[in-house]
């Protein structure tokens, strides 16, 4: 007996494999288009008239967030606000290597390591006495502990969800980036207020600016040689990302119960997050490759960010209020005492 072919009108699984992709793929482009049409436009200004990119990919995303309550679209923009920004924080880790970390030194890690705790500890503690809830503390004051944008993303991908939680995000974002433009500004200043020699100076830009390009633009401001310190204590912070998020993923699933059932206690983009951290540190890893890489990460991150601009609407931002901001800020104060106070206290002993 022949065997059935297409022509019999069987089809094969790989066939109804490749349909169901091409229908998903049919679903999500409307959505994508709209985000990754976004996205450019954000990168566009960034480049031509100066401004972080994120704040761009946010505020015009908020612009057009009619699209994500149009059934065409809404698909896409999910996907591309979940998926592909957890895709984007994985490939981070092609950023860091392993011989950076270890060149930090035992002492700067240690001072890192109390920063991010304090601040994040006191993230939700300062939200309490504000009548403001745990989340947005532990969500903004993990954004000013980290590294800003990329932060907030990655721990609202394990916190449990509730009616504010896209809300607090976008507001997080938007805070943390508008904050570290100030901070590139004015720390460099304090630096030079103090008289902090480069090395101590590179470890307070790296160690309290959340966003990466600001810490940049801010530590070769001063010296080259407290811009490469910078870089590589920021970098430092945003691997701390991982122990931050996976002890967040147990904690969270712990308190939801076993009724779920047996998962992965680690989100799979952490996992490839330190995957690429030892792959991207191994000699045989491809510079080039890592390169382009490093740059699809940026782009998988402002596509997201475009994508959860566009899911929130205006009105929403103006119920947190101000003491949100407030607490945004208190976080970030609190953080630069804390190095600076690290810093500088061998002077006085």
């Amino acid at each position: 007996m022949a065997e059935n072919s297409p022509e019999d009108g069987v089809v094969t699984e790989q066939e109804t494999w490749v349909r169901r992709q091409m229908t998903r793929g049919r679903i999500l482009f409307p959505g994508m288009l709209a985000v990754v049409t976004v996205a450019i436009a954000a990168r566009f200004l960034s480049e031509h008239y100066g401004g972080p990119t994120m704040l761009f990919a946010l505020l015009l995303g908020m612009g057009f967030h009619f699209l994500s309550e149009d059934n065409t679209c809404a698909t896409g923009i999910e996907f591309a606000s979940t998926t592909v920004l957890k895709f984007g924080v994985a490939l981070l880790g092609l950023g860091i290597t392993v011989d950076q970390i270890l060149a930090v030194g035992w002492g700067v890690v240690a001072i890192i390591v109390a920063g991010i705790f304090i601040t994040m500890l006191s993230g939700p503690i300062l939200a309490r006495t504000m009548n403001r809830g745990w989340r947005l503390g532990l969500l903004t004051g993990g954004a000013v502990a980290i590294c800003g944008a990329s932060a907030t993303l990655a721990i609202a991908t394990v916190l449990p969800k509730n009616q504010f939680s896209e809300r607090n995000t976008i507001f997080t974002v938007i805070s943390v980036t508008t904050l570290s433009t100030v901070a590139m500004v004015l720390y460099p200043m304090i630096v030079n207020l103090l008289a902090m020699d480069d090395l101590s100076a590179g470890i307070f830009i790296g160690a309290t600016i959340h966003d990466v390009a600001q810490v940049v633009g801010a530590g070769y401001s001063i010296s080259e040689t407290a811009g490469d310190t910078a870089t590589v204590v920021k970098l430092l912070r945003v691997a701390m990302l991982v122990p931050i998020v996976v002890t967040l993923s147990v904690v969270f699933r712990g308190a939801r119960g076993a009724s779920e059932g047996p998962k992965i206690p680690v989100p799979l983009f952490v996992i490839g997050f330190v995957v690429l951290v030892f792959a991207g540190s191994a000699d045989w890893f491809p510079s080039q490759l890592k390169i382009s890489l490093l740059e699809l990460s940026r782009w998988c991150l402002v596509v997201a960010i475009s994508a959860i601009g566009m899911k929130t609407a205006l009105k929403s931002l103006k119920e947190v209020g101000g003491q949100a901001v407030i607490l945004v800020c208190a976080e970030t104060v609190l953080l630069a005492l804390l190095i600076l106070g690290f810093l500088l206290m061998p002077r006085f002993l």
